[in-house]
């Protein structure tokens, strides 16, 4: 580890991620943000081959903080591990990330042409695919409702997720909410829409606990070995592009 040469990436990641939501990847040039930075341009190319590799980065690391978060929260939770908590943790760890927001919601205005991307992102459709196969083991578990399929669930969870982002700055300042009253009625919502009518055994719902915590900490493990090779160097970095 050159721990130097570490901060000086961090640093340059720093000021691009503030540099795209000021004026939006479109805008925002490697010079840009050499100079902002404080480093010479040259200097950035040492760490990323592009501007595509540099934000491929930006998001790598939004994406180990995020979930090292939602870790966090998790295990700080007495009670066991529920689908409403994780989401719950996980709507309020986006809010506190403006650049994830964005890429979540296609926010052209900040990520414009990383817009085509993002469609391929294999990390994003790797923690996908994760949530599918951590649904069917609850819905296994008999924690949630199985007489529905699972992809209307999952089309819930990611309707109810977006409308969590897109709905309240379009609300009245009359009817505006907190953050956090929104994210437990979101945790509710789900609660209700996938109870599946039954009284759950505690050995099942300690499963479901695992399974959720599980889900996460697999998730956070891959983002850190993508943010690895995205931070190794630019050959490796740009090969993580093209993926």
């Amino acid at each position: 580890m050159n721990a130097p040469r570490d901060e000086r990436a961090h640093r340059i990641l720093d000021t691009a991620g503030a540099l795209i939501l000021r004026w939006g990847y479109d805008k925002t040039s490697i010079d840009d943000i050499a100079r902002t930075a404080g480093v010479a341009k040259g200097t950035v190319y040492l760490h990323w081959k592009s501007r595509d590799a540099l934000f491929v980065a930006l998001l790598r690391r939004e994406r180990v903080e995020l979930l090292g978060e939602v870790v966090e929260q998790l295990a700080g939770t007495p009670s066991p591990a529920t689908l409403p908590d994780l989401l719950k943790h996980f709507a309020l760890a986006v809010l506190r990330r403006p650049l994830l927001k964005a890429v979540l919601l296609r926010d052209m205005s900040v990520i414009g042409k990383l817009a085509r991307r993002e469609r391929g992102d294999e990390a994003r459709d790797r923690l996908q695919d994760g949530f599918v196969r951590y649904l069917k083991e609850l819905r296994e578990l008999g924690l949630v409702r199985a007489d529905v399929t699972m992809g209307a669930q999952a089309s819930l969870v990611a309707s109810l997720m977006v409308g969590f982002f897109v709905a309240p700055p379009m609300m009245p300042k009359a009817l505006s909410s907190s953050e956090d009253e929104l994210a437990d009625l979101l945790a509710d919502t789900v609660r209700r829409a996938f109870d599946p009518g039954k009284r759950q055994s505690k050995a099942d719902i300690e499963a479901g606990s695992r399974a959720t915590r599980r889900y996460v900490e697999d998730a956070l493990e891959t983002a850190h070995q993508k943010l690895a090779i995205a931070l190794s160097g630019p050959q490796a970095a740009d090969e993580e592009v093209q993926r």
